[in-house]
């Protein structure tokens, strides 16, 4: 049986592994979706995003919990969201350092990503995360 992990990845128009990160996953244009197989890129595809209305912030956790993703890398987002996806088992792993979605991947495959905590939260709406006093 191959076991495939599907990795989103909040990302700028037109997405895929080029495409730059997006800084908030909740207001990126869309989701770039890594399948990853035994270590490897298997697929890469890009899902639209959801308009905030319909849901508030929880409605991107449920669209992505929709289209079978496991993981997501993020660079920010609120505390609210991030306890969706904890609840919806999906794991958060903070990308702010990686510039491109390739970047965030290959960072996630050599294990350099570290789990997205509280200390990573925003206040929502699309500001960076709150760290060294802003």
């Amino acid at each position: 049986m191959n076991n495939i992990t599907i990795v989103a990845i909040p990302s700028s128009h037109p997405g895929g592994l080029d495409a730059p990160l997006g800084a908030h996953f909740g207001h990126c244009d869309l989701y770039t979706l890594v399948k990853v197989a035994a270590g490897e890129v298997a697929e890469v595809a890009t899902l639209p995003n959801v308009p905030h209305q319909q849901g508030g912030c929880m409605a991107p956790v449920n669209h992505l919990a929709q289209h079978g993703v496991q993981i997501l890398i993020a660079g920010g987002m609120g505390l609210r969201p991030l306890l969706g996806f904890n609840q919806m088992g999906i794991d958060v792993l903070y990308g702010g350092g990686a510039q491109t979605v390739a970047e965030a991947v290959e960072a996630l495959l050599e294990g350099r990503l570290q789990r997205f905590t509280t200390e990573f939260t925003c206040g929502g709406g699309g500001g960076m995360p709150l760290l060294g006093g802003f």
